[in-house]
C-alpha cells in the first residue's frame, strides 16, 4: 500500500525530474500553498520559476475537533508552480498521477471548470478542479493576476489535496485511518493537534489578543513595505491573514470589519507585489527572463484537387466549461459564416460541433478556387485628377503609380454623384487553401468568452488554452497560422488513448475518424447516448426524469467526449436525509443523475457518466465512495444543525456579509421582515404567522448545511423550523420566502410566504441597483434580473397582493437601505421592472401591441394580467372595436396638447350636441370590460359627428369647442389603456 509519506516523496521526485526546485513550507501559518512566497511572490515579474513543495494549509474555520471524516483545520497540500506555462501542463500532471500508482486509463480523470479568485490578495485565475472518479483531488489554475498585477508570463499552479488522494487510494473513510507511513496512522501522528487546534480556534482563542495581533501585524507589514523589504512585509501580511481567520472562526468579525480587513489586506498585498517586482528588477532579475515563443510558420502545401471538396477546421483546446462551449459553438458558426461570405468561394451548408476539447466546423462542397473578379479601384475626384489643360495632377500620378498602371489605364465614372477617376483591376481568383487560411485565422483570433485568460501564447486569449489546429480542404492541409499555432492534419483523441495523436487522411473522413476512435463530436448524439444509456441502466427498477433533469443532462453532455453511463448505489439509510439534500449533492457537487421510482420517490442509486473507456468496477466504486463521503458530511451537518436553537442560527447571520455596502445578512433579514410587515399592514394582511416567519426569515443561512450548499436555503429553513416545533404555516412561509429560485420554479402558496418573497426581492433590487447598478446585456453577476422576474411572478400569482404597488414598494425598500437610493435609480428600477414584465408577457405569447397598451400598469402586474385577459375576450367584440376605433380617430384629429374642455354653449349642430350629451353621460368604469359597457352609447353619435360636422370651423370659438369635445373623447380610458399602441383588426 502506498503510504502518504511515500506519495509525497514520489510526487516531489517526479517534479524535480521535470526541472522543479524543492523549497520548504512557509514558517508561519498559511491558508493555502498559494500564499507561500514561493508562489505568491515568484509568479510576479518576468523571471522563470519551477518549484514543488509541501505546504501544511491552516484553515481555522474548517476546525471540527477531528470528528468530521473529511474536514481538517490543517490539511496537506503539495504545490507545483510552472512558470512559464510549458504548453503541456495537463499531460505533465497526468504523468504525476502515474508516478503515485494511479492508472489514468483505468480511472475516470476529469478536468471540471473552476474559476479561482482571492479578493484579499488581488489574485485570480482560470482552470479546473481535477476529479478522480468523482473525487476532487487537485486544483489546476492558470494564474492571471496576483497583488492586482497582470502576470506575464502566466504561471500554472497545481495544488494536490494529499489527504483526499490517499484516502481514495487506501480506501479509507476517515482521515485518521490514513496509513501515514508503514504501521503508523495519520490519526496517531496528527489526531491530538487536530483536536487541540480546533479547540483553540473554535473555543479558546482570546479575541482581544488576536485583535491586537491583527493590528500589530498589519502595522509591521506596512513598516516593512516603507522600508523596501517585500519578503518580511509579505510574512506579516500572512500573519494578518491568520489572525483574521482566528477571529472569524470565533465569530468575532462583523460585516463592517470583514470589509475593512479585506480592503487592508488587499492593499498590503498589492504594495508587497509591486515592491517585489521593483526589488527583483533592481537586483537585475537574477533568474533571467522567459524568452518569447516564436511565431508559427505556415506548412508548405500543394493543392491537389480542382474539384469542390469538404473543409474541416478543428480548434483544439483544453477542457472548456459547458457554458463557454455552448457559446463557442454559436460563435464558430457565426465567424465561419461571415468569413466565407467575404470570399468568392462557393460552399455548402456550414455545420459546427463541439466537445470539451474541440470546436469543429464542417463545410461541404467548398470550391477549388475563387472566381476571377473585376474590382473597381477608386482614385481621386476627377476635378482633382486633371489640371485645366487636361494634364494629370500629382494626385492622379500618385494614384496610378501606387496601382502599378499608367494614366491611359484609368477612366472616369460617377460615384455618389461625384465624378472619380477609377481603375478596373482584374483579380484572379485565389486557390481555396490560401483563401481559407486567412478566413480561419480570423476565426481563431475572433473567439471570445465571458471571462478570457492568457497562457503561453503571446497574442491569443480565450476561455481556456487553444493547443492545436487541424485544417483540411479535401486531402490538403489549409496553411492556417495564428500566433504560435500552425494547422496540420493531426488531431488529438482522449489523452488515455493508445495513440493520443493521429493523422487524418482527408476532410471527408475527419468526423468518421473521430467516431472510430470513440470521440462523439455532436452534442445531440452524446446526449442521446447518455439518456438512453442511463435509462437502460436503471430499468426496470427506476427511471430518470429526463425532462426535469434536462439542464443537468446538457451540462454532463458537454463535460465528456466519449460518454459512458455507469450505475452506482448508496446506502438506503441516507434516504432519511431530506430529498433536496440528496439531490443537491448529486446534481450540484457530482453531476450525477438521481434515480426515482414510478411514484417519483428517490431510490438509493445514481447514474454517473465517465469519459471514455475505463475500469467500470473501479470507477463505480470510486464514485460510490465519493457520494458516501458527501452524504456523511451532509448527515454530520444536518444532525449538528438540528441541535442548534433557531435563535442562535439567526444570530449567526451577523457574521455573514451580504455586500460590503449593504451590510450583513442579519441586516438584510431585518429589512425583509420590516418591509413584509409594512406591506401586510397596508393591505390588511397582518397575521401571527407572518410575524413569526418574519422573525425567522433567512435563519438557515447560519446553518452548516446551507453554508455548504447555499441552494438549500429555504428548504432547510422549513425542515429545521418544524424540527424546532414551529407551526407548519410558519415553516412553510420561511421556505416560501426563497421562492422562486429560478424561472419556472414553484411560487409561494401562502400570503405570508408571498409577502416575504416580495420584500426579499424588492430589497435586493433596490440595494444592488444603488451600489453595483442594474444588469446590462447578458451580464448579471448578482442575479438582479432573476430577482425582478421572481418579483413579477409572485405578484401575478397572489391575488391578495393585487393592490400592492411595486413602484411604491421599491421606494419603501429604498428608504430602508444603508446607502442612498437616488430618484434616478428608483426610476431606472421601475423602468427595468416594466421592461422585464413586457418581455415575460411576450414570451408567454401575448400580442405585443396589447402588452404595451396596458404596460402603464406594470406597477401592479396582476392588474396587467386582468386587463390583457379582458382585451383578449373583447378583441372580437364589435362594440369594443367600434369604441376603440372612434377614440383612435379622435386622437388622430385632435392636435397634441389640446385640453379636453370646452364651452358647451358654443355647440349648435344636432350631431355635436348629441355627442356632447353622450360623452357627459358616460358613467364611471374600473376596467376594460366596464369601460366598454360605459362607452357603447358613444359609437353612433361619434360616427354621426364625424360624418356631419366640420371640426376645423372658421369661427375660432366653435373650432376650439369642437376640438375640446373630441379631446374629451380622446381622453376616455386614459390611464386604463394606451390607445396609441393598440392595433385593431
Amino acid at each position: 500500500m502506498l503510504t502518504m509519506q511515500d506519495a509525497l516523496a514520489r510526487l516531489t521526485a517526479y517534479w524535480t525530474d521535470q526541472g522543479a526546485l524543492v523549497v520548504q513550507p512557509m514558517n508561519t501559518e498559511v491558508g493555502a500553498g498559494t500564499l507561500n512566497p514561493a508562489t505568491f511572490l515568484r509568479v510576479l515579474g518576468p523571471e522563470p520559476w519551477k518549484v514543488v513543495y509541501v505546504e501544511p494549509s491552516v484553515r481555522p474555520d474548517d476546525s471540527r475537533y477531528g470528528e468530521n471524516p473529511n474536514r481538517l483545520q490543517t490539511h496537506t497540500q503539495l504545490q507545483v508552480i510552472l512558470k512559464p506555462d510549458p504548453g503541456n501542463p495537463q499531460e505533465l500532471y497526468l504523468g504525476s498521477l502515474t508516478a503515485i500508482g494511479i492508472d489514468v486509463a483505468a480511472h475516470d480523470v476529469r478536468f471540471v471548470e473552476d474559476n479561482w479568485a482571492s479578493p484579499a490578495l488581488g489574485a485570480w485565475g482560470l482552470g479546473w478542479e481535477v476529479w478522480l472518479d468523482g473525487l476532487e483531488i487537485t486544483q489546476f489554475t492558470y494564474f492571471q493576476q496576483a497583488g492586482g498585477l497582470n502576470l506575464d508570463p502566466v504561471s500554472v499552479e497545481i495544488t494536490y489535496g494529499i489527504e483526499r488522494i490517499i484516502m481514495a487510494l487506501q480506501d479509507k473513510t476517515h482521515f485518521k485511518e490514513i496509513e501515514y507511513s508503514k504501521g503508523v496512522s495519520y490519526g496517531e501522528v496528527f489526531g491530538q493537534s487536530e483536536y487541540e487546534m480546533s479547540r483553540y480556534y473554535l473555543d479558546d482563542a482570546d479575541i482581544e489578543a488576536n485583535r491586537k495581533l491583527l493590528d500589530i501585524y498589519a502595522g509591521e507589514a506596512q513598516r516593512m513595505i516603507d522600508a523596501g523589504l517585500p519578503v518580511p512585509a509579505h510574512t506579516f501580511v500572512l500573519k494578518c491573514s491568520q489572525a483574521f481567520n482566528v477571529l472569524d472562526s470565533r465569530g468575532a468579525v462583523s460585516t463592517a470589519e470583514r470589509a475593512a480587513e479585506f480592503a487592508r489586506m488587499r492593499r498590503l498585498a498589492g504594495e508587497v507585489a509591486g515592491l517585489w517586482v521593483t526589488r527583483r528588477t533592481e537586483l537585475g532579475l537574477p533568474l533571467g527572463t522567459v524568452p518569447p515563443l516564436d511565431a508559427a510558420r505556415p506548412p508548405a502545401t500543394t493543392q491537389t484537387s480542382e474539384d469542390a471538396r469538404t473543409l474541416i477546421f478543428e480548434i483544439g483546446t483544453e477542457e472548456l466549461p459547458p457554458g463557454e462551449l455552448r457559446s463557442a459553438r454559436t460563435q464558430l458558426l457565426r465567424l465561419v459564416t461571415e468569413g466565407l461570405a467575404g470570399t468568392r468561394l462557393t460552399h455548402g451548408e456550414i455545420r459546427v460541433f463541439g466537445t470539451p476539447r474541440r470546436l469543429i466546423a464542417v463545410v461541404p462542397a467548398v470550391g477549388a478556387r475563387e472566381d476571377d473578379h473585376v474590382r473597381l479601384v477608386r482614385g481621386p475626384k476627377a476635378q482633382q485628377a486633371y489640371a485645366p489643360d487636361g494634364t494629370p495632377t500629382k494626385a492622379l500620378e500618385g494614384f496610378v503609380r501606387g496601382q502599378g498602371i499608367t494614366v491611359t489605364d484609368v477612366t472616369s465614372v460617377e460615384l455618389n454623384g461625384v465624378q472619380h477617376v477609377v481603375f478596373e483591376k482584374q483579380e484572379e481568383g485565389r486557390a481555396a487553401p490560401a483563401v481559407l487560411a486567412d478566413v480561419l485565422a480570423q476565426v481563431v483570433s475572433g473567439l471570445r468568452a465571458a471571462k478570457n485568460m492568457r497562457w503561453n501564447d503571446p497574442k491569443l486569449s480565450f476561455s481556456r488554452p487553444i493547443r492545436w489546429l487541424t485544417a483540411l480542404w479535401g486531402d490538403d492541409v489549409v496553411p492556417v497560422t495564428v500566433s504560435t499555432l500552425a494547422a496540420g492534419r493531426e488531431t488529438r483523441l482522449l489523452r488515455t488513448a493508445a495513440t493520443p495523436v493521429i493523422a487524418v487522411e482527408s476532410a471527408e473522413t475527419f468526423i468518421e475518424t473521430l467516431g472510430v476512435n470513440g470521440i462523439v463530436p455532436d452534442h445531440e448524439d452524446r446526449r442521446e447516448l447518455i439518456v438512453v444509456g442511463a435509462q437502460d441502466l436503471v430499468y426496470p427498477d427506476g427511471k430518470i426524469d429526463v425532462n426535469g433533469e434536462a439542464a443537468l443532462i446538457d451540462q454532463i453532455t458537454d463535460l465528456v467526449e466519449q460518454p459512458l453511463p455507469l450505475l452506482g448505489t448508496f446506502d438506503e439509510a441516507y434516504l432519511e436525509l431530506p430529498d433536496a439534500v440528496l439531490t443537491t449533492v448529486m446534481r450540484k457537487h457530482q453531476r450525477y443523475l438521481p434515480v426515482r421510482d414510478a411514484d417519483g420517490a428517490l431510490l438509493p442509486m445514481f447514474v454517473t457518466v465517465a469519459n471514455g473507456p475505463v475500469d467500470v468496477e473501479l470507477v463505480r466504486t470510486g464514485n460510490e465512495a465519493v457520494l458516501r463521503a458527501r452524504y456523511e458530511d451532509a448527515a454530520f451537518f444536518y444532525r449538528a444543525d438540528r441541535e442548534v436553537p433557531l435563535a442562535l442560527l439567526k444570530a449567526r447571520l451577523s457574521r455573514l456579509t451580504f455586500t460590503d455596502k449593504l451590510g450583513s445578512m442579519a441586516d438584510r433579514a431585518d429589512r425583509i421582515a420590516a418591509l413584509a410587515q409594512l406591506f401586510a399592514s397596508q393591505l390588511g394582511l397582518s397575521s401571527a404567522t407572518l410575524d413569526r416567519a418574519a422573525a425567522l426569515v433567512k435563519f438557515d443561512l447560519g446553518s452548516q448545511l446551507v453554508t455548504e450548499m447555499t441552494s438549500l436555503a429555504g428548504v432547510m429553513a422549513r425542515d429545521y423550523a418544524l424540527n424546532a416545533g414551529e407551526d407548519r404555516p410558519v415553516a412553510q412561509a420561511v421556505y416560501e420566502a426563497e421562492l422562486p429560485r429560478n424561472t419556472g420554479d414553484a411560487l409561494p402558496r401562502s400570503v405570508a410566504g408571498a409577502l416575504l418573497s416580495v420584500a426579499d426581492r424588492l430589497d435586493v433590487i433596490t440595494g444592488l441597483a444603488a451600489t453595483v447598478g442594474l444588469p446590462t446585456g447578458s451580464s448579471d453577476p448578482f442575479a438582479v434580473r432573476r430577482a425582478v422576474l421572481g418579483l413579477l411572478a409572485v405578484h401575478r400569482a397572489t391575488p391578495a397582493l393585487a393592490s400592492l404597488d411595486l413602484v411604491d414598494g421599491l421606494a419603501q425598500a429604498a428608504a430602508a437601505q444603508p446607502v442612498p437610493v437616488s430618484p434616478a435609480v428608483l426610476e431606472a428600477c421601475a423602468d427595468f421592472l416594466a421592461k422585464r414584465l413586457e418581455q415575460a408577457l411576450t414570451e408567454e405569447g401575448k400580442p405585443i401591441d396589447r402588452v404595451r397598451a396596458v404596460l402603464a400598469h406594470a406597477n401592479r402586474p396582476s392588474t396587467v394580467d386582468v386587463l390583457l385577459a379582458q382585451l383578449d375576450s373583447l378583441a372580437a367584440d364589435p362594440g369594443f372595436v367600434a369604441v376603440a376605433a372612434a377614440i383612435q380617430r379622435a386622437r388622430r384629429i385632435v392636435p397634441a396638447g389640446t385640453a379636453g374642455s370646452y364651452d358647451p354653449s358654443t355647440l349648435k349642430e344636432p350631431a355635436e350636441l348629441a355627442l356632447h350629451a353622450a360623452v357627459n353621460a358616460v358613467p364611471d368604469f374600473s376596467d376594460i370590460s366596464s369601460f366598454v359597457e360605459a362607452t357603447r352609447g358613444l359609437v353612433e353619435p361619434l360616427n354621426t359627428f364625424f360624418d356631419e360636422v366640420f371640426v376645423m370651423a372658421d369661427d375660432p370659438a366653435l373650432r376650439a369647442a369642437r376640438l375640446g369635445l373630441l379631446a374629451k373623447v380622446r381622453d376616455l380610458g386614459e390611464g386604463l389603456v394606451d390607445w396609441t399602441h393598440l392595433r385593431l383588426q
